[in-house]
């Protein structure tokens, strides 16, 4: 028990240093890991693919989606902190970023073991990034092989570059992206101990909303990537592009997480 206490004590402690008392230190610390890693990798990324293309994807993917994770745990802390604060937010506090109520899986319990520690936001989510990561990592290989059919299916040649881009993105977006985003919710509910119930009502509340919200991002990011980058580089750009929008579907899917354990009369904003 006391080994729990002391562990309960750093992990609150390191929870409550923030730089400029905005941004959450052990997030930061955390991200620019996450970057030297991703740098390292870079660096030596076409040594890596020569050798082991399945691999180094997937490595290069988890890696990502951690960094995008990271990014939308960030986000919600520092609203969190704001929200804290007296006062509220005001609009001048630039870093107050206007997301919704979000991420309160890990509420402190009525036992403090630090005064006051109500005052801080959620602590860092190992476990959640554990969840990115993973996914990112096994969903690598799956990625690899689609876009290796569709440049097998639809070569780029100098005379003729356009026209089998465009085939390309239309039926990565008319095929994989409605698969990808179903897989998503579904893999993260299930990985959270949700059942099938759960993935329903995630699928039902989410699914066409985020589906739309690829159609206004992806189409043009894919035109890029069919149409200018080579093989070897289009999973690795897509999931750089994609650092921004995983932290979407991270704070996407904790927002209904926090709407589903909430109050049925209460009034509940989501993501759209």
């Amino acid at each position: 028990m006391s080994w729990e206490l002391t562990r309960r004590r750093f992990s609150r402690a390191v929870n409550s240093k923030f730089i400029l008392d905005r941004i959450p230190l052990l997030h930061a610390v955390i991200f620019f890991i996450e970057m030297a890693i991703m740098a390292r990798l870079m660096s030596r990324f076409n040594a890596y693919y020569d050798e082991r293309p399945v691999l180094t994807m997937m490595v290069t993917n988890a890696v990502l989606g951690g960094i995008a994770d990271t990014v939308a745990q960030t986000i919600t802390s520092v609203r969190e902190r704001a929200l804290r604060k007296p006062g509220g937010i005001t609009k001048n506090d630039s870093m107050a970023i206007e997301i919704h109520e979000l991420d309160r899986k890990n509420p402190w319990s009525d036992r403090e073991l630090i005064p006051d520690s109500k005052d801080l936001p959620p602590p860092f989510d190992f476990e959640r990034l554990t969840r990115f990561m993973a996914y990112g990592f096994v969903m690598a290989p799956l990625q690899y092989k689609w876009f290796s059919f569709l440049s097998r299916a639809f070569p780029i040649t100098k005379t003729s570059a356009f026209a089998p881009a465009m085939k390309r993105v239309i039926l990565d977006q008319l095929i994989f992206a409605p698969f990808g985003i179903a897989c998503f919710f579904t893999t993260m509910t299930l990985a959270e101990g949700g059942g099938r119930r759960e993935v329903a009502q995630k699928l039902r509340d989410m699914y066409i909303p985020t589906l739309k919200a690829n159609y206004m991002v992806w189409p043009a990011v894919q035109v890029i990537n069919f149409r200018l980058m080579p093989v070897q580089f289009q999973l690795p750009f897509v999931s750089t592009v994609g650092i921004a929008w995983t932290a979407y579907l991270s704070l996407t899917n904790a927002s209904e997480d926090v709407e589903q354990k909430a109050a049925p009369h209460s009034s509940n904003i989501r993501l759209q």
